[in-house]
């Protein structure tokens, strides 16, 4: 795998030519950047900026987003930034703006097939795919024990896809013998893009070690390899981003979300 020409393509297909990653959302062309915009419960923010944005067009750009976001009314929205943006200094300019930066994710990608080996599962635990409402719930308690934050948006946001848009979205969660979730996954397909991206993936602290994870990859490479899709994609955190490497990830760089929050 040629790590620039893959980088160049996912900046072109899954960031300047955005496709919004669920139902009632919408993506926009705004001058130099792309944005995602939709309801409060949904992932708004700025996916793409221009390559040649300069510090001036850079500063004025982020004072168009801030209005934007506030005249919409939402009480926060995110830059996505990229390791690689330009200008170089875009991070300082967000924080000087009054964006908080969350901590890094690494930008991850592997070549599908090779993912596509046996799903191994520790004894007595199994895979159950999501695809109703109390799946969804069962999925989000997963979230939340294994990351230990609140589940209610992903909750809100599993339940509105697999009613609205399943086609092109696969939810999972491995569950013990008694039936509880020990460690959730999705993925997201793109069309026309050839990637697939994987998210979540937390598993509970005493079930982690032990292979858990791995399946869950593996069970989604299938899914995406027989839909044709040549890369799985993951913004990993440092405690996943170690086993992907493992199973043959190659990083692109690094992401890290900016955050602002609209004063009220």
């Amino acid at each position: 795998m040629r790590t620039d020409e893959v980088r160049d393509l996912y900046d072109r297909t899954m960031r300047e030519r955005a496709r919004p990653d669920g139902p009632g959302v919408r993506v926009e062309r705004a001058g130099p950047v792309v944005r995602q915009v939709g309801g409060p419960d949904d992932w708004n923010g700025v996916v793409w900026s221009d390559p040649e944005l300069d510090a001036t067009g850079a500063d004025a750009a982020i004072r168009a987003q801030i209005e934007h976001w506030a005249a919409l009314g939402h009480e926060e929205f995110e830059w996505k930034l990229y390791s690689h943006d330009r200008p170089a200094d875009l991070g300082e300019r967000l924080r000087a703006a009054g964006f908080v930066p969350e901590p890094p994710e690494t930008l991850l990608v592997a070549p599908t097939e090779p993912l596509t080996g046996p799903v191994v599962l520790p004894e007595g635990v199994t895979l159950r795919p999501v695809t109703d409402a109390a799946g969804a719930e069962l999925m989000a308690r997963a979230h939340e024990r294994a990351f230990g934050t609140d589940g209610d948006r992903l909750l809100h946001q599993v339940v509105k896809r697999l009613a609205e848009a399943p086609e092109d979205f696969v939810a999972v969660m491995a569950v013990d013998g008694d039936g509880e979730p020990v460690c959730s996954g999705r993925m997201e397909l793109y069309p026309g893009t050839g990637f697939a991206g994987l998210w979540g993936g937390g598993t509970v602290a005493e079930w982690r070690g032990r292979g858990v994870y791995r399946a869950l990859v593996a069970y989604r490479a299938r899914i995406a390899a027989e839909r044709g899709y040549r890369y799985l994609q993951v913004d990993a955190t440092d405690m996943s981003a170690p086993i992907l490497r493992r199973l043959g990830f190659t990083a692109l760089g690094t992401t890290t979300p900016y955050v602002y929050r609209v004063a009220g």
